[in-house]
């Protein structure tokens, strides 16, 4: 028995560590503990690091082989398989999105793209380039003309002349020039889907006007306005449009299928009308892009803006649609709130067609753009320039009687009499808050809802980068990103002008879907 027990310590020697660990002092029993417990915290520490390390190589790997699939087999489509409408099909391949970033001090984000490389194009002969003047283009116009006068002499626009675009083309390139630059869209959408707030017929019209191929230009008289300067492109058969147009999209002598007007260079604002127009929800002007046509101003980037057969509903000769107004008579209808829940008013009222709610959308978009030539053609409500039209004629002289200061370009379609369409968009955006046009805002008490909330959501410059990045003629000639956020930096502050003008005057802000 003795010498079983002395077996014990030597077997089971945890026993001996444990009572020898009893016998030494509290303070060398509470270091060892503590020894142990850092060893271990350690040890548990390496571990779950290098298991951290292990599932994110593995991540990485399954990412990447999800991207390789994706890659491989991604392709996009033409149509929705659900809804069945028509998505907007890119216009750019191998594209790489990144975000273009400015230093400011509330930078906004936009989806840029490093474009493939494209071939080297042929080079040009310069006199070649400069033979083909505006005085070559205004003799082959008038041969033009007489060619067609003759032939047809009783024909309703016989006063009309005609340019051959295919021999204007022929002398100014190539044809193998002209087939490297067809590859490319200016009208940049590099997703299935254009911004929200456009519309098919918004993408199908901005496409034509930047990538149709001219077929001829025409220059149509307007008796004593200035004349109109036409192209018309090749692509095919244009929309159908709504119903309740197609009596009358057929009426129009002007042009036969689907044309452009060609504006100066110095109206660029039209484009940016455009886009900002869409991007707060009015949807009151029409499609507008910026081109160039080598032949005509220099090869300088021009607005052009789609042809609408429907302003025109007794003719070209016989102008627009128009609403003859005076200032006293416009502030008379807009307290008598016309046409407000279609209600029919009175015959000795004084109103005119247009519904009550247009104005307040004319008068927002108008002093967001400073646009006066139609709520204050007499530039009453601001200090005009010397080279302005209304201090040159006089017209100031009228701001006392508000019976003889007539409104201009009030414009509505033919088969529409209710609603504007917003044409001659001349914005000015070298005019300092100091100077703004507040008259444009006088007699309204009411506001469009939609566009009042894009307005406070501090959203306008985000939109309207993402819009107008789409025309590339226009972003490259306004200077890129700095000279486009230079215009958004002014419509930026007038926007903060009209909230205070908002609040201060308790003007109310209303769903206008009628």
């Amino acid at each position: 028995m003795g010498k079983s027990r002395s077996r014990w310590p030597r077997v089971f020697p945890l026993s001996r560590l444990t009572s020898g660990f009893w016998r030494r002092p509290l303070s060398k029993r509470s270091l060892i503990v503590a020894t142990a417990c850092v060893v271990y915290l350690l040890f548990v520490l390496s571990y779950v690091g290098y298991s951290q390390q292990h599932r994110d190589r593995r991540t990485d790997g399954d990412k990447y082989r999800r991207a390789r699939g994706l890659a491989d087999g991604a392709s996009l489509d033409s149509a929705d398989p659900q809804t069945g409408t028509s998505l907007a099909v890119p216009t750019r391949s191998n594209v790489v999105y990144i975000t273009l970033k400015f230093k400011r001090l509330k930078p906004a984000n936009i989806r840029g793209t490093i474009r493939p490389k494209l071939r080297r194009k042929l080079r040009k002969s310069k006199s070649a380039g400069s033979a083909f003047t505006q005085d070559k283009l205004g003799t082959l116009e008038r041969d033009a003309g007489q060619t067609e006068r003759s032939l047809a002499p009783e024909a309703p626009w016989r006063e009309t002349r005609d340019v051959d675009y295919k021999s204007l083309d022929a002398a100014q390139k190539s044809r193998r020039d002209e087939g490297a630059e067809s590859n490319i869209s200016s009208i940049r959408i590099y997703s299935q889907r254009a911004p929200q707030w456009f519309s098919a017929r918004d993408v199908s019209a901005m496409r034509f006007l930047a990538d149709a191929k001219v077929l001829r230009i025409r220059e149509v008289p307007r008796g004593d306005s200035a004349p109109l300067l036409l192209f018309e492109g090749d692509t095919g058969p244009s929309p159908s449009p709504p119903a309740d147009r197609r009596g009358h999209a057929e009426r129009s002598d002007v042009c036969a299928g689907r044309c452009g007007v060609i504006s100066s260079p110095v109206d660029t604002a039209e484009v940016f009308a455009f886009h900002l127009d869409r991007v707060l929800g009015l949807n009151r002007t029409s499609p507008a892009v910026s081109r160039t046509f080598r032949f005509l101003h220099d090869g300088r980037p021009c607005p052009v803006v789609s042809w609408d057969a429907s302003l025109y509903p007794g003719g070209l000769a016989a102008g627009r649609a128009a609403v003859r107004l005076t200032w006293g008579g416009y502030q008379r209808s807009l307290r008598q709130r016309c046409w407000h829940r279609n209600i029919r008013p009175k015959p000795d009222s004084g109103c005119s067609t247009i519904h009550h709610y247009e104005w307040s959308k004319l008068a927002l978009f108008d002093f967001l753009l400073q646009i006066h030539n139609r709520l204050d053609r007499s530039c009453c409500g601001f200090r005009p320039r010397r080279e302005d039209v209304c201090a040159d004629l006089g017209h100031r002289a009228d701001c006392g009687d508000p019976d003889r200061i007539q409104l201009a370009n009030i414009i509505h379609r033919g088969h529409d009499p209710r609603h504007l369409v917003f044409a001659n968009n001349k914005g000015f955006f070298d005019r300092n808050e100091d100077n703004l046009d507040f008259r444009l805002l006088e007699g309204i008490t009411e506001l469009p809802e939609q566009a009042v909330s894009v307005l406070r959501s501090r959203r306008l410059r985000e939109r309207l980068l993402q819009s107008l990045f789409l025309d590339q003629t226009y972003w490259e000639s306004q200077g890129g990103r700095p000279g486009i956020d230079k215009l958004i930096d002014v419509v930026e502050r007038r926007a903060r002008a009209l909230l205070t003008y908002i609040n201060a005057h308790g003007i109310a802000v209303a769903a206008m879907n009628a």
